[in-house]
């Protein structure tokens, strides 16, 4: 996940070290190690179910812009940084990479604040579609926890993977920044910035976007005054989070965090109440999750929650 206001040609070869775009988790930015394979794994989605992006009215929105079927490049890790061009569900420009391409890290949650993680299939997400315009997918974190399908071009072709949007990428030229194993599924060691395309999907059976089941997360310094929670390995971005009180069917609509962002307000009537509950999350592509709680689980610092 506007007119264009410039291009800028920035070319840029880089054979030894990793290209970075941005993120809170590219804090790591590391030497590429001489002594990885150079053969390159291609990893394919098994999901095509669509996001339609908050963006969609925007000027720019425009048909893939790749017209080479074959996906064949050469100098491919130097592809001319520009402004991406967004789709209806997704778009096309650099993808890059950030963090170690040998060592695969896992994601430790980035700008979407989840945290120390075993998902090693993420990537960061352009906040702009021109430099500072803010109209990017990132959106102050909604897109967090959706999945984005990235195909990219290389010297044998079209290479694909799929990963969940750990982080937000601030660079005016990112598209998709690729974190842990996927930048090397699709670039080998000739890492730096490519051409490609992606399409936002369901990360429904998608094993490698995944590290534990489906839980409410409570945020650290929560209590019975002040609290915020977010859904973990969600099966697709958040769209809202909605609390029932069964005792007397108070609803209340809970509105996103300003405090950090991936995060949802949970109300202060809630918190310091031992009755029960019923917190619906529901998702981009349409789907609910239920969870039967007391109000007082929401005000218990990093309390994980999972469905029963």
């Amino acid at each position: 996940m506007t007119n264009k206001l410039f291009h800028i040609a920035f070319p840029l070869l880089i054979s030894s070290l990793i290209f970075s775009s941005c993120g809170e988790d590219s804090k790591s930015q590391n030497s590429v190690q001489e002594d990885i394979s150079s053969s390159s794994k291609e990893t394919v989605s098994s999901s095509s179910i669509a996001w339609s992006s908050s963006i969609t009215s925007s000027s720019s929105i425009a048909s893939s812009s790749s017209t080479d079927t074959s996906g064949v490049c050469t100098s491919c890790d130097s592809y001319t940084a520009r402004d991406p061009v967004i789709t209806e569900n997704g778009g096309s420009g650099s993808i890059t990479t950030y963090g170690s391409i040998s060592a695969k890290e896992a994601s430790q949650g980035g700008a979407c604040n989840y945290g120390e993680t075993g998902i090693h299939y993420y990537s960061a997400i352009h906040v702009n579609i021109s430099a500072g315009d803010g109209l990017g997918p990132w959106q102050g974190g909604k897109a967090c926890g959706g999945c984005v399908h990235v195909r990219a071009k290389t010297e044998s072709g079209w290479k694909e993977t799929t990963v969940r949007i750990t982080d937000k990428c601030p660079d005016e030229y990112c598209g998709v920044d690729l974190g842990g194993a996927p930048a090397y599924d699709l670039m080998g060691i000739q890492v730096g910035r490519y051409e490609g395309e992606w399409e936002f999907v369901s990360c429904e059976g998608i094993e490698n976007v995944y590290d534990d089941s489906t839980s409410i997360f409570v945020k650290d310094g929560a209590n019975a005054y002040w609290s915020l929670i977010q859904v973990r390995n969600p099966p697709d971005a958040v769209t809202s989070i909605s609390i029932l009180s069964m005792n007397d069917s108070t609803l209340y609509e809970l509105e996103w965090a300003t405090e950090a962002e991936n995060f949802f307000t949970v109300p202060k009537a809630i918190l310091a109440d031992t009755s029960n509950y019923e917190l619906t999350a529901t998702f981009k592509n349409g789907g609910t999750f239920t969870w039967k709680i007391k109000g007082t689980a929401l005000s218990e610092p990093e309390n994980n929650i999972y469905l029963k």
